[in-house]
């Protein structure tokens, strides 16, 4: 009986240290950001999966607490861990939103405790990148973000490309390119905590992109609230007091915003997308509208160009 025991141990050590010593094949992916798009992150029980944002991150929100955990610190603020808690085979789905207004949707895939020789492989970081553009040199490639690559494919561990590029929204794009300015040309306002630097004035199909920058020259923290386009100038006749002028808000149809509290020094740039009207009275005028939050009732106001240049140059600036 002793004999028997000793070849059952010959046969099985050697089996499992075989095993142990198979190695989970594991992934590394950068990928764009694309609100519409669903990202799969493949996990395993056992292993910790990193995703990296390019920019603070505001939320994270997970659909099952019961099959995963997904961890963020204020300490680390563009990193999101998340792993199975369940060794059976689960599936859900991860939200993340960044202080800018840009989110992503994962979807969890957890395959369970199966054997690490299986052809499943585990996403050991999971990289986003904001949208690349054409007018951005290839020199920025070693910036942390990876915003200034020719342009960004999937990649496993080894190396290899698993996807094309993926697709890209104009307004990122925008918005990207605003980021990367190095020395805004600022405008200042007489008894304004804050200076201004408008940027690229784009037609997007039928509507206006507007790129713009904000930056805080006192001493003292400032917190800015979303921009708004107006139109003002129309008059209005009154009975008795002659004329009015009017202003309406344009409606927004998408914007971006690096951040809205500004310390000493800070600079927060974005970009805004509106529907522009087909004609206007010769006495309106269109502004980009931004204001502190403290000061709501005396916005800046920007003059834009009614009809959007052809080479996106900068409008001036002029005072309200």
């Amino acid at each position: 009986m002793r004999y028997r025991w000793m070849i059952l141990l010959v046969i099985l050590v050697p089996l499992s240290l075989s095993a142990l010593e198979t190695p989970v094949k594991a992934r590394i992916e950068t990928v764009l950001i694309d609100p519409a798009a669903i990202t799969p992150l493949h996990l395993r029980p056992g292993f910790i999966s990193t995703i990296r944002m390019p920019e603070e991150i505001n939320s994270v929100a997970l659909g099952s607490r019961t099959e995963f955990s997904a961890d963020h610190s204020e300490g680390e603020p563009r990193y999101v861990y998340v792993k199975p808690i369940t060794k059976e085979p689960a599936q859900s789905n991860l939200v993340i939103a960044t202080k800018s207004g840009l989110h992503v949707t994962l979807e969890l895939i957890s395959d369970g405790d199966k054997d690490p020789s299986s052809d499943l492989a585990v996403d050991f970081l999971l990289e986003y990148d904001l949208p690349h553009s054409f007018l951005i040199s290839a020199s920025s490639d070693s910036d942390s973000t990876g915003a200034g690559a020719a342009e960004a494919r999937t990649r496993n561990a080894d190396g290899g490309n698993r996807g094309a590029t993926l697709p890209r929204s104009e307004l990122d794009e925008e918005y990207a390119i605003e980021m990367r300015v190095n020395a805004p040309s600022w405008a200042h306002w007489d008894g304004e905590q804050i200076e201004t630097s408008l940027g690229d004035i784009r037609q997007l199909g039928n509507r206006t992109a507007v790129s713009f920058s904000v930056l805080n020259r006192s001493a003292r923290p400032v917190e800015i609230v979303p921009p708004q386009i107006q139109i003002a100038g129309r008059k209005q006749k009154k009975k008795k007091k002659g004329a009015t002028v009017i202003s309406d808000q344009l409606e927004i149809r998408d914007y971006r915003l690096s951040a809205t509290r500004l310390g000493a020094g800070e600079r927060a740039d974005g970009v805004v997308v509106f529907d522009r009207p087909n004609f206007k009275q010769s006495t309106e005028k269109l502004f980009l509208q931004i204001s502190q939050a403290d000061q709501v009732d005396r916005p800046i106001l920007i003059h834009l160009p009614f009809t959007p240049p052809f080479s996106g140059n900068p409008a001036k600036e002029e005072q309200r």
